[in-house]
């Protein structure tokens, strides 16, 4: 205020409008930052929960494999022939196996299963990426309107220069946060 008559300098006014922007700013990195770490959780689950459906798959088909395995060497060196029944079995299990590899109907094979789990696991590490970037853009807002804030009560203009263009490198990261948060890694 200049000389008491309720007047607010002109200069603290543009200050408060640059705070005012900077903190709205603020507000949608830090919003796109929960909600990309969130998207980014939630596609972690996906890819181990596929991981372990995996996994599964790959257990029963060894189970499968090696049961088929066994009949035929129990009766390798056997002067009896693997009975008709029996012989059947080890057929249906080695093509169950074989199925496990790849299941396009369901989607559950082995093969889609490990597909599926890396496009989660893409998902997720753009989307922490995209975090990462709005952590640093709400950074930055952050200390720009700080050094606001000490600009108009210390009137000194290099801080609101200062601000400024901290505003400017959080806009960027934000922007860099929604449209490309792999370009730069740091």
């Amino acid at each position: 205020m200049s000389g008491g008559h309720g007047h607010v300098d002109s200069s603290n006014k543009k200050i408060a409008l640059l705070v005012a922007i900077l903190a709205a700013l603020l507000a949608v990195s830090e919003m796109g930052g929960k909600s990309s770490q969130t998207n980014g959780l939630s596609s972690h689950i996906d890819a181990s929960n596929l991981w372990s459906f995996f996994q599964s798959k790959t257990i029963r088909q060894t189970t499968l494999r090696t049961a088929a395995e066994e009949v035929e060497a129990t009766f390798k060196d056997s002067p009896d022939t693997v009975p008709p029944a029996l012989k059947a079995q080890a057929e249906r299990w080695r093509q169950t196996a074989q199925r496990y590899d790849t299941e396009p109907d369901t989607n559950e094979g082995r093969k889609e299963l490990a597909a599926r789990a890396k496009a989660k696991e893409a998902h997720r590490d753009r989307s922490m990426a995209a975090y990462h970037m709005f952590e640093y853009g709400s950074a930055c807002f952050q200390l720009a309107i700080v050094l606001a804030g000490a600009a108009a009560l210390t009137a000194v203009v290099w801080l609101t220069f200062l601000s400024a263009g901290l505003g400017v490198l959080g806009l960027g990261f934000t922007v860099l946060a929604f449209v490309a948060p792999t370009l730069i890694h740091l």
